[in-house]
């Protein structure tokens, strides 16, 4: 695990300024909505979910090996959308194929959570390095302003229920994948403050609880349905770090990295473009280091 740590640049600070990751957008769908986020396929917003294309994992294999010549500090595959990794198998067929082809290659998954429990035993047939987990909540009332409905096995369920049910299936898949596999957890928490902010140490606290090792606290980008709610300051940012590092390490250079992103993000150097022949003009991806 402390190798994983080491080198993985999601996980530690100095892992960030030299080692690189990939992220391969194979996920099509997901099982949630949650307010703020914006799925879709372009070349320019440069914000989770959005890709210049969705890959088949033999695509993505392909990908991959452009990128090792291109960038061989690349130490990390990970699959972070555009849906959700465990809400189709495509990213379990492209870990698959990364862990024959490419074994020296981390491979790394994020997901909402909410089939994480059932789907232990083929993180551990694709033998993952490291899941990320988005906890953005674990008060029912609260989870319901940030996630708008849940789909689970076909069914579509909206309001407190579909909150606990997915606060629920969080943390148990949190407690089954570090107890079950040898996998590193992380957590994120998109910081929305007069929503979230008072409750971060609490999350921090359930997650540890559950097994999680490391704290991710992301400012909200506004916008979709909370494009009129403010952006965390730095201060606030600071405050909600603070009551989370009692329980948890706090990761603080995270970049909003998009479905597609690729290369060594402290120097700031996305190979992606070259990747998939498109050049994505810079914006403003609000992180406060």
């Amino acid at each position: 695990m402390r190798h994983q740590l080491k080198t993985h640049p999601c996980f530690n600070e100095e892992a960030h300024l030299k080692y690189g990751r990939i992220h391969l957008p194979v996920s099509p769908s997901c099982n949630i909505q949650c307010a703020f986020c914006r799925r879709g396929v372009n070349k320019t917003d440069q914000v989770p979910g959005c890709t210049n294309r969705v890959l088949s994992p033999e695509e993505a294999l392909v990908i991959l090996g452009k990128a090792l010549e291109l960038c061989p500090e690349i130490r990390v595959a990970g699959v972070a959308g555009p849906g959700d990794t465990l809400a189709t198998d495509h990213a379990f067929r492209t870990f698959l194929l990364i862990k024959e082809q490419y074994p020296q290659i981390l491979r790394c998954l994020s997901t909402n959570g909410l089939l994480l429990r059932e789907r232990i035993e083929q993180i551990k047939e694709a033998e993952i390095n490291s899941i990320t987990v988005t906890v953005n909540s674990i008060t029912p009332e609260i989870q319901n302003e940030i996630n708008e409905f849940v789909v689970y096995h076909n069914e579509v369920f909206k309001g407190i229920e579909a909150q606990k049910l997915l606060i629920e299936a969080q943390l148990e898949g949190i407690c089954r994948a570090a107890s079950e596999t040898d996998a590193v957890i992380k957590i994120n928490t998109v910081l929305i403050p007069g929503l979230n902010d008072g409750e971060i140490g609490a999350i921090a606290k359930a997650a540890k609880e559950a097994g999680a090792v490391i704290h991710n606290i992301i400012p909200l980008i506004p916008q979709q349905r909370m494009a009129d709610r403010p952006k965390p300051n730095c201060e606030e940012l600071h405050a909600a770090r603070m009551a989370a590092m009692p329980y948890l390490d706090v990761f603080h250079h995270c970049k909003h990295c998009r479905a597609d992103a690729a290369g060594v993000m402290g120097k700031n150097h996305d190979i992606s473009a070259q990747l998939y022949g498109e050049e994505r003009p810079i914006q403003d991806i609000f992180s406060h280091g």
